[in-house]
């Protein structure tokens, strides 16, 4: 049998699993268990599904093990995924079945969670764990880093760089850039909700408003 586990039985796991649930009963051709792996809680059931702690998740009789990181923060899904993947288990990208969009030529990377509602349109590049939660979209010649995180409503327009462990709040608008100068948001970056950035942001910022204005510097998702 194959496993899955989903890391985090909090809000946001708790949307993820059915999404994992009902793409693996579509597309896996193998009979699977698909569990939570929560370190932080004692309940032995959430929604029905069973929780196991990261090392009983490992004793559990399976031929490979699967997981996916329900978790906002980019800098605590690198950390744990360092660990699962040290542990032998292999990362799978969880996609909502039928409600979601990827058009031409694009490269996305191991560990994604694309929810109901999203769009990748075409020759986007997205790393490692990339979240995308309901109604965001990446648009054309897009490239975003590891660990970055797409709350809901977040509109990418094209030719934007995203760099790793960058958030972008629920609502956000980013700019079209141009191949030549591409608006870049750096590496840590955090956009607040509803902001609309229309220049590049630096390294490490918290930019909110309209148009975006920096706040302070972010902690990088510590």
């Amino acid at each position: 049998m194959l496993t899955y586990g989903i890391v985090g039985a909090g809000g946001f796991g708790r949307e993820v699993m059915p999404i994992a649930e009902e793409m693996l009963r579509t597309t896996c051709k193998e009979q699977f268990r698909l569990v939570f792996i929560d370190d932080g809680i004692h309940q032995e059931h959430v929604n029905g599904y069973d929780v196991f702690s990261t090392e009983n998740f490992f004793k559990l009789n399976a031929e490979k093990f699967y997981f996916n990181i329900a978790v906002g923060s980019g800098k605590v899904r690198e950390r744990v995924a360092a660990e699962m993947i040290q542990r032998g288990a292999n990362p799978f990208t969880i996609r909502s079945t039928g409600h979601s969009v990827v058009l031409d030529n694009n490269q996305i990377g191991d560990g994604a969670v694309l929810c109901p509602f999203t769009t990748i349109t075409s020759n986007a590049k997205i790393g490692k764990f990339f979240q995308a939660n309901i109604y965001s979209y990446v648009a054309h010649d897009c490239v975003i880093g590891d660990y970055v995180t797409f709350a809901p409503g977040v509109k990418c327009n094209g030719s934007v760089t995203i760099e790793n462990h960058a958030y972008i709040g629920t609502g956000a608008i980013i700019k079209q850039g141009t191949p030549d100068r591409p608006i870049i948001i750096g590496e840590g970056a955090v956009v607040g909700m509803g902001a609309v950035v229309n220049k590049s942001v630096p390294a490490g910022a918290v930019v909110v408003g309209n148009p975006a204005k920096p706040l302070r510097a972010s902690t990088g998702g510590q």
